[in-house]
């Protein structure tokens, strides 16, 4: 079996709107407590997605965040066993390492994000 998809955010210049306008559309409530790289996000300033999962368990965790420094993007975390050794291999099969590993405040969690072949923004996340 292949890596899974464990992550997805949404980032953009003002967090706070775009947390009001996906909780409208969808009905999703934030968490602001949880931590996050100031590489991802503003501190203070990224609300994961609670209630993420149905009963039957559908659905993956995500979150929302950002800030006036940082680009608009949507991306999605593929769970890996070592996040530097993933982010070789992609820039060995014609990607581009775009940041990371960069780690959580805690020190437990590691990220990093790379472009593929044709441009779009992809990352990877696994302990540190």
């Amino acid at each position: 079996m292949g890596q899974p998809v464990v992550h997805f955010e949404i980032i953009g210049k003002d967090p706070e709107k775009l947390r009001r306008y996906y909780g409208d559309l969808f009905g999703w409530t934030f968490d602001m407590r949880t931590p996050v790289s100031e590489a991802v996000s503003e501190p203070g300033n990224y609300g994961c997605v609670d209630h993420n999962t149905t009963s039957d368990g559908v659905g993956i965790p995500g979150g929302i965040g950002g800030g006036r420094d940082y680009e608009a993007h949507v991306i999605f975390y593929v769970g890996v066993p070592d996040v530097e050794a993933a982010l070789q291999r992609a820039e060995s099969l014609g990607g581009t390492r775009r940041m990371g590993p960069k780690k959580n405040p805690e020190g437990t969690l590691a990220v990093g994000h790379f472009t593929d072949p044709e441009g779009n923004l992809i990352a990877v996340a696994g302990p540190m």
